[in-house]
């Protein structure tokens, strides 16, 4: 079995690029690679993934599963295969440890409530400083005993027998209603998510591919799912799509550097996921969108972008859940448009691996944009193309997008910029300083 290759750290800066160029095949899914090895384990038989984001946070859950029981393998680059469990977790010997991961332990978080099993989960420094009641509040509700630190990690769950819970979450999120719906298949009875906003919705579609009997309901902006506990998984072959947020920083890097021309292949086309498409074309950006193959009932889509003026508009804050990871390159490239974008509805960036809000903000401020934070709002005035000045270093606060967006913001600046650290960007997308690399992107030690 090949190994997994070693990843970067410490202080990087980005040099001024010249036109970007090439064709990459986007990174996998990070949502999706979680969620396939969690149901994975949870299925009969043996589950085939091809093209899983090899992320620390997704190895991690890897990890978390083979500890539950489930027979976890790499047979090679971005393939493995899980021996599920039928249901039948394990006792692991030791706290399950998610490293940054706030999907990875929410989600696992869910699966285990009601198998019957004690657990210990734990995180970094970060991820310890995250909310956790907005999953263990409803787990609790259906039956699960969990403990916390004052809603935080370390969490310690004692073994538990859970009913079925009629739901609708405080906050719009992916990772409560997964939570919940992967807790339903082990529970009496039925189990309901009503959603005010829809939010991303690969759980959903990928039980019903491992052959869930799941019903989702959508009226509008809204949408109810519904399962009746106990059900059984069924191993099926999953191959990962494109990982639109991780395929943002490529993109935005061509839109705002002269010159440039980038296609992304493989890119999930989910209307949950591709909110920052929607926004850069508002804004004036040269994508174009051709249809690919559908993976793992998921469409897929081949983006191709060029260097492009683009202008400041107010992105709709209802779009938010459809690109809350994207918010911090898309406030890169509102530096280097002409006008003012604003971009409210933003209070969830506040809970994540920093403030990540206030860190977006400092990352333009010490290049030089002018820049305004409300209290879930963000407004950058741009400074149009080759109008930001660079030179400033990104505190990254251990943010992995926070880093990225830092070092795309640099290589189109006149001056380049930096950021105090890199190690964390292998969480999401390992292959970042390589994709970059291979269209002409020159990032150096700091």
């Amino acid at each position: 079995m090949s190994e997994i290759p070693s990843r970067r750290s410490g202080p990087f800066r980005a040099l001024p690029a010249k036109a970007l160029s090439g064709r990459l095949k986007a990174p996998g899914d990070k949502s999706v690679s979680h969620r396939a090895l969690i149901l994975g384990a949870l299925a009969h038989g043996e589950t085939r993934i091809t093209g899983l984001l090899e992320s620390e946070d997704v190895l991690n859950t890897a990890k978390a599963m083979a500890a539950l029981g489930a027979g976890v393998e790499r047979t090679g680059a971005g393939a493995w295969t899980v021996l599920g469990t039928s249901g039948r977790l394990a006792t692991p010997d030791a706290p399950l440890d998610f490293g940054n991961s706030g999907t990875g332990v929410r989600l696992v978080m869910g699966a285990v409530a009601g198998s019957g099993v004690a657990a210990e989960f734990v995180g970094d420094e970060s991820l310890s400083s995250r909310p956790m009641r907005r999953v263990t509040d409803p787990l609790d509700a259906m039956g699960a005993l969990f403990e916390t630190s004052d809603g935080r990690l370390p969490a310690r769950l004692s073994p538990s027998k859970l009913h079925g819970i009629d739901y609708t979450p405080p906050v719009a999120s992916a990772q409560v209603k997964s939570a919940i719906l992967l807790a339903g298949l082990s529970a009496d009875g039925e189990t309901c998510v009503h959603e005010p906003q829809i939010t991303r919705d690969h759980t959903e579609t990928m039980l019903a591919a491992f052959g869930a009997s799941i019903d989702v309901r959508r009226d509008g902006p809204a949408s109810t799912i519904r399962l009746t506990g106990p059900q059984t998984l069924t191993a099926c072959n999953v191959d990962v799509p494109g990982d639109p947020s991780s395929s943002a920083f490529a993109i935005v890097a061509a839109l705002v550097t002269p010159g440039s021309e980038v296609t992304l292949t493989g890119v999930m086309d989910n209307p949950a996921r591709t909110g920052l498409i929607e926004t850069l074309r508002e804004m004036g950006a040269g994508l174009t969108v051709e249809p690919g193959p559908d993976m793992v009932g998921e469409r897929t889509m081949t983006v191709t972008a060029r260097a492009s003026t683009l202008r400041g508009i107010e992105v709709p804050a209802e779009r938010a859940p459809a690109m809350i990871d994207e918010y911090p390159i898309l406030a890169v490239a509102a530096a280097f448009a002409e006008g003012t974008t604003f971009m409210p509805g933003l209070a969830e960036l506040r809970a994540k691996e920093s403030d990540r809000l206030e860190g977006t903000a400092a990352l333009l401020r010490a290049s030089g944009v002018d820049v305004e934070t409300g209290e879930d709002s963000l407004t950058v005035h741009g400074a149009g193309p080759g109008g930001v000045k660079g030179g400033g270093r990104t505190v990254t606060h251990h943010d992995h997008r926070l880093a990225m967006s830092g070092l795309v913001l640099g290589l189109a600046s006149r001056e380049g910029a930096s950021v105090d650290d890199v190690a964390m960007i292998a969480t999401s997308y390992p292959d970042f300083f390589a994709h970059m690399a291979g269209l002409g992107v020159q990032l150096e030690p700091a």
